[in-house]
This record gives C-alpha cells, sequence and structure tokens, in this order.
C-alpha cells in the first residue's frame, strides 16, 4: 500500500483535456453571471427616465442585488466546503437564472430590487465557489493564469449585455434585456446535467468525506500515469482535523492578511460597481449618446477581459501581490483622468486601461485569496472576502448615485471613484510585506526547531 500526497500530484500536472474541461465549464457559467451582474448599468439611464427615479434612489435599487451578492458569498462559500463545490455551483447557478428572467416582469422598482436580491444570492455564490474548484486543479505553475482567463468569461458577459442593450433598448425596452436571460434558462435543461455530470468535485472535499474512490479516480484523470489503485492511500495533511469555520481564516498567522485582503475586496468591487453602475449614465450627461455610453461600457470590460489574463500571466512569474498592488496604482490614475475633456480615441484607451485594472485587479485578487487559504478552508475564505467586498459593491452604486445628486463637476465624480484605489494598494502592500515576513520566518523557525 502507498501513501500518496495529493497536492504534488495536482500541483505538478502537466495542463491536459481535463484542466481545459473545467476551465471552459467554469468560464460559461461566469459568462451567464457577468450578463447578469452588468445588466444594471445598462438598463439604468431607461429606468431611471420610466420610474422617475432619482440619481439616489437609482443607486439604492442598484445596491439590491449586491446586498444579495454579499449574503450569497458567505452563504454559499461557506455552505459548499460542507456539501461541495459541484451541488454549490448548480444552487447558485438555477437561482440567479430564474430570478434574472423574473425582473422582465417587475412593474414597480419595490418588484424590481427584490428580483435583483434573489439573483444576487445565486451571482455572490457562484463566483467563490468557481474560483476555488479552478485554483484547486491548476498545476501550480500556471494556476494565476487559468484562473485569470477562467474569469474572463464574467468580463465576456459584461460585454455582452452592453452590446445587446445597444440594440434591444432602443427597440425592445429594458424589459427584454431580461428576458434575454431565459436563454440560459432554456440551456438549463442541458447544462445542469453536464456540470453534475463533467464538473469534478473538489478532491479536497471527497478526502475529508472520505470518497476517497472517487477522489483517486479524479486523480487518476489528472496524472494517468499514477495508476493508484484501491489500496493507495490519500494524504493530505492539510485537510485533517480542520473545520471550515471563519475563525480559521485569523489562526496560524493569517490574521494581517485576511484582513489586507478583505479591504482590497472592498474597495476593488466599489470601484468595479461605481463605474459598471453609473458609466453610461455620467457619459450620458457628459453629451453622448445612449449607444456611445454602452460602447464605453464594453470597453470596460475588455479591459477587464485582457486586464485579468495579463496579470495572471504576470503572477505566475512574478510575485501576484504585488502585480495587484501595481494594477491599483495605475487603476487610480486612468480612472482620475475619464473626467477630463480627451479625443475619442484617447477615452476609449483610458477606459480600457481601467476596466483592465479595476474589473482584472477584481480576478486577481479571487487568485489572491484562492491561493493563499488552504483546501479545506478555500471556499469559506473566498466566500468572505467576496461578502466583505460586496459591502464595497453596496456602496459603489450609492456613491454614485450621492455623487450625481449634488451635480459635482464630471472630473470630481470620477476622482472620487478612484480614491478607495490608493487605500487597496496600501492594503495589498501591507498583504505582500506580511507575507515576506511569513516566507522569511519560517525557515528560521525550522533551524530552531532542529537544533
Amino acid at each position: 500500500m502507498r501513501k500518496i500526497d495529493v497536492h504534488p500530484i495536482i500541483d505538478n500536472a502537466r495542463f491536459s483535456g481535463f484542466h481545459w474541461l473545467v476551465m471552459c465549464l467554469c468560464a460559461l457559467l461566469l459568462i451567464f453571471d457577468g450578463y447578469d451582474l452588468f445588466i444594471y448599468g445598462v438598463v439604468l439611464p431607461v429606468i431611471m427616465q420610466e420610474w422617475g427615479l432619482t440619481p439616489l434612489q437609482a443607486g439604492a435599487l442598484g445596491s439590491y442585488a449586491l446586498f444579495g451578492m454579499m449574503f450569497g458569498a458567505l452563504i454559499f462559500g461557506t455552505l459548499a466546503d460542507r456539501i461541495g463545490r459541484k451541488k454549490g455551483i448548480a444552487i447558485c447557478f438555477v437561482l440567479f437564472s430564474g430570478a434574472t428572467v423574473l425582473n422582465g416582469f417587475a412593474s414597480t422598482p419595490t418588484e424590481f430590487g427584490i428580483f435583483r436580491f434573489l439573483a444576487g444570492l445565486g451571482c455572490g455564490g457562484l463566483m467563490p465557489n468557481v474560483v476555488a474548484l479552478m485554483n484547486e486543479y491548476a498545476p501550480k505553475k500556471l494556476r494565476s493564469t487559468l484562473v485569470a482567463i477562467m474569469f474572463s468569461g464574467y468580463s465576456l458577459g459584461g460585454m455582452f449585455s452592453a452590446g445587446l442593450g445597444i440594440y434591444m433598448l432602443p427597440r425592445f425596452g429594458w424589459e427584454a434585456m431580461f428576458f434575454a436571460a431565459a436563454v440560459p434558462l432554456l440551456l438549463l435543461l442541458l447544462l445542469l446535467p453536464v456540470i453534475l455530470w463533467k464538473l469534478p468535485e473538489s478532491v479536497g472535499f471527497l478526502v475529508r468525506q472520505g470518497r476517497t474512490e472517487q477522489a483517486r479516480r479524479l486523480l487518476n484523470r489528472i496524472d494517468p500515469g499514477l495508476a493508484l489503485g484501491a489500496g493507495d492511500e490519500l494524504v493530505m495533511t492539510e485537510v485533517k482535523g480542520k473545520s471550515a469555520s471563519v475563525l480559521e481564516l485569523f489562526r496560524d498567522g493569517r490574521g494581517v492578511r485576511t484582513l489586507s485582503i478583505w479591504i482590497a475586496f472592498f474597495c476593488c468591487l466599489l470601484m468595479v460597481y461605481a463605474l459598471g453602475s453609473w458609466l453610461p449614465k455620467l457619459m450620458a450627461n457628459a453629451g453622448y449618446s445612449l449607444g456611445s455610453s454602452l460602447s464605453f461600457l464594453v470597453a470596460l470590460n475588455l479591459g477587464g477581459m485582457f486586464g485579468a489574463i495579463l496579470g495572471g500571466w504576470l503572477g505566475d512569474r512574478f510575485n501576484l501581490a504585488k502585480v495587484v498592488v501595481a494594477f491599483f496604482a495605475v487603476s487610480v490614475a486612468s480612472i482620475s483622468l475619464l473626467g477630463f475633456k480627451t479625443p475619442m480615441p484617447v477615452l476609449y484607451t483610458l477606459i480600457t486601461i481601467a476596466g483592465a485594472t479595476v474589473i482584472g485587479t477584481q480576478i486577481l485578487l479571487y487568485a489572491s485569496a484562492a491561493q493563499f487559504y488552504g483546501l479545506s478552508i478555500r471556499s469559506t475564505g473566498l466566500g468572505w472576502a467576496s461578502g466583505i467586498g460586496r459591502n464595497g459593491a453596496i456602496v459603489g452604486p450609492l456613491l454614485g448615485g450621492a455623487l450625481l445628486g449634488i451635480n459635482l463637476p464630471l472630473q470630481l465624480n470620477f476622482i472620487a471613484f478612484a480614491i478607495p484605489g490608493v487605500i487597496a494598494a496600501l492594503a495589498m502592500t501591507v498583504f505582500a510585506v506580511s507575507g515576506q515576513r511569513s516566507s522569511d520566518a519560517a525557515p528560521a523557525a525550522l533551524a530552531t526547531a532542529k537544533a
């Protein structure tokens, strides 16, 4: 009988069709997720006019889904460490797809807000679980890159939402944007069985549950040369004896880095949803047509997709936390410049860079958290980081509404949106420095123990 350590098998695996399958299924789910999240910013100018909403009321309405995302991340992130990531992902997908379609039937702001809250529960729960699953199966040398490529589905969904809005809003009204979400709901009849059949369960979860035969089959798919048999014992020392409690996030010297990444999530998601919700409206107020304003949202998400992939590639070659700090610094500069009058090519370039370093950095933060927390608490760590970050996402639309309500100059609106980037850069600097100290302390502690 052999004792097999699971971690080296996954870390050193060659990229294969198995990894392609996990990445593509998770990216597909995030395309639908991204569509749902950015749809509010697309329809916002129209529903403000139709329902006579003030900027502050519109900001509050936009926050309903984000309240749902906060609770969804906290609930489903922790729950998945108990019931498995696959079940958590399937539940979240059904929830947000169905609620998004129901949004098209809303006749009052209250009904609209309730359905957005329900959709937010599913969206918020999906993200930490797909990131945790992809991070668990990705080979170590490609981990940040594969998570970033997978998460580019989120930006593709946002681009699709804005692009569809340019065509559909003038012709069919805002309701049609939500009815279009019926397409993934109908696909659900095909997708859900595929997800439940093809999407692998977490190896860490299977080992904790004593389902070692399933774990062995998965590991044989990752590395067929292993030829694991029934007599081989799987060893995951990190998994044993640890609960999925939030207190675990602060034990073993993780407290400072947990707080740092929570602050970074809060500030980053504030910027993502302030821009995602209010960029079309701000640009419309600045004199651009609705179609042009929505095209800025396409550029923002296009930048997010490329920024995530570039950041993931850099993160696999350099220190990921330092890459995140650099991205935040660039985001502050690009967002601050958006309010100044510039030629259209320059404006589109600035918006694309802002998307790359705000939406892209959000994705890199998920990768950072996934790599920081161990397998047994990864969904909990991601769920809580995402859930705390959702408070920033809630503040973002409210901040935009408040700023528009007091009629600030366009430049000051964007400078206000950039300030959280400064705070996030400082927080991730602390995260990086604390991580370096922990790395330096580990060999010293080992040497002391041997002595």
